[in-house]
């Protein structure tokens, strides 16, 4: 898993998901008179492969086509869709449901008997986009354990990042309290300010 997924304390069993969900960085805050660039991670059929080496997911399937690229990108942004809705809304929402689903389509599983292990969902896809099918895994997978309830997209609209919430009744909204809900708090104390004089 990535350096960013272990200091936030996301479990593995996740990590890939909270990973690609935040290849896409549209932060937009001054910190410390320091603004923060918004980047995109997947510029490019490039970054794709390099970042699915990186993680294990890349497969000997041939090169990463531009049409391949495109199907990543319609994931990510299902699932960052998904992700932004509250984890009640989640199962209510046809509109989010039906993209995330649609999105998932060209990544379809099978399950695997292994020995030791029992049964276990892998790619049934076989070229340079398999790997991604860990995402559906992990998605899967997670929903079946009640964890991915816990990722969640933080609430402020200047930040919009995957976060974890570890909080013990899982009711976080933004990814750290100690910035983005701060500048949220703060915010609105001051437009109350205004509105009272």
């Amino acid at each position: 898993m990535s350096r960013e997924s272990r200091k936030f304390q996301v479990p593995d069993a996740l990590a890939n998901v909270y990973d690609f969900a935040n290849t896409l960085d549209v932060r937009h805050f001054t910190h410390f008179g320091v603004e923060h660039r918004q980047s995109d991670g997947l510029a490019g059929p490039k970054q794709l492969a390099d970042w699915m080496r990186e993680r294990g997911l890349d497969t000997d399937g041939g090169r990463l086509t531009p049409a391949m690229f495109e199907t990543a990108l319609r994931l990510r942004a299902a699932l960052r869709a998904y992700l932004q809705c509250a984890p009640a809304e989640r199962r209510r929402n046809r509109e989010v449901l039906g993209a995330l689903d649609g999105a998932l389509a060209p990544f379809p599983l099978r399950v695997e008997a292994c020995a030791g292990r029992g049964a276990i969902l892998s790619a049934a896809r076989q070229d340079a986009l398999a790997g991604l099918s860990a995402i559906a895994i992990e998605l899967h997978d997670a929903t079946l354990l009640g964890t991915l309830d816990r990722l969640k997209m933080c609430a402020s609209e200047e930040c919009r990042r995957v976060f974890f919430d570890r909080s013990k009744p899982s009711t976080r909204r933004w990814c750290m309290s100690t910035l983005c809900g701060n500048r949220v708090k703060t915010r609105a104390y001051r437009e109350r300010q205004r509105e009272s004089k």
